[in-house]
């Protein structure tokens, strides 16, 4: 490829490989803003559902947990229901990109952006 100029026909192909990689990468950004994943405390009375990017999108309290008694354990299973809706949006960045880098011939644990 491009013979007489050394090493610049693979930097070309490097190029062109960075570009698909960073459209890709738009891409996925753009689509973890669409997939959500719902985390659940005292199980599944209280629910919080994030968008995989992690921005929290809405949250589900059973009625039945509303005693005023309880106020600091209601405040507790909201916050454990938010932490895990945010994990498991993590997570599922994490594979979505791992996909994305092992399409491109990356590791896959190979963490993007730099």
């Amino acid at each position: 490829m491009l013979k007489g100029l050394g090493g610049l026909g693979d930097m070309a192909g490097m190029m062109k490989k960075a570009q698909e990689m960073q459209t890709k990468m738009a891409e996925m950004q753009d689509e973890l803003n669409n997939v959500m994943v719902t985390g659940e405390a005292g199980a599944g009375l209280v629910k919080a559902t994030a968008s995989a990017k992690g921005d929290l999108k809405a949250l589900d309290i059973d009625p039945s947990i509303f005693n005023g008694d309880d106020k600091e354990v209601v405040e507790d299973l909201i916050l454990a229901a938010i932490k895990d809706a945010q994990a498991k949006a993590a997570q599922k960045a994490q594979d979505e990109m791992g996909k994305l880098t092992e399409g491109l011939g990356l590791p896959k644990d190979m963490k993007l952006p730099f």
